[in-house]
């Protein structure tokens, strides 16, 4: 009797030879071969699979957000029973600051991402993010909910604040992959605004 394949793990396994591989150089620099030779499969079996380098990078881009969302998730569980808004906002901040391997792979594949669908119009046409207002709707659903708390200062701009937050991790994240800074600076900034936003007498930190 033949031996069954597991289609959806394979695919997987796939996707995270991508990501080794694209991790060390660059999305621009990795070939479907390249994925094929770092999984230990054939070219042709990656074309079974993914027709396409587009759809490839796609689906290894899917995956790395399911990845960076459990990393979000376990942050968020450390934070204790019944996290509140700030525990919260921190946890999705702070993951996606490139502290460790994984999460600097996370930034520098999204970062790279974004910019080879620029110009490469196969890239655009399939954009990654299936709701790329969903981490700023998040963001903003939480500093209302701290706000009507009074865990706030007074008169906060909720969708101002949440897409000012995320640009600045964004790019702190960027000045981390380059040197710039370290992450204990880029974190030292993120507190900085967020003791801004948040009362000192309001929610603990």
């Amino acid at each position: 009797m033949p031996k069954r394949v597991d289609h959806a793990q394979r695919r997987t396994e796939i996707a995270e030879a991508l990501v080794r591989a694209a991790g060390q150089r660059g999305l621009h620099a990795v070939g479907m071969r390249d994925v094929a030779a770092e999984a230990g499969v054939s070219l042709r079996l990656v074309q079974y699979y993914f027709e396409t380098k587009e759809k490839l990078l796609l689906f290894g881009l899917q995956h790395l957000a399911e990845r960076f969302g459990e990393r979000v998730a376990a942050r968020v569980r450390a934070a204790g029973d019944g996290p509140g808004p700030r525990a919260v906002i921190e946890a999705l901040l702070m993951a996606a600051l490139p502290t460790d391997d994984e999460s600097r792979t996370f930034h520098f594949l999204y970062t790279s991402y974004a910019v080879l669908a620029v110009t490469d119009e196969a890239l655009a046409a399939q954009p990654f993010i299936a709701d790329p207002d969903a981490a700023e709707e998040t963001l903003t659903g939480l500093l209302e909910q701290a706000r009507e708390a009074n865990l706030t200062g007074p008169g906060i701009d909720a969708g101002r604040e949440a897409a000012g937050l995320l640009a600045m991790s964004a790019g702190l994240g960027t000045s981390i992959l380059v040197g710039q800074r370290s992450p204990e600076s880029a974190t030292a900034v993120l507190n900085h605004h967020l003791d801004r936003i948040f009362q000192a007498d309001g929610e603990a930190r």
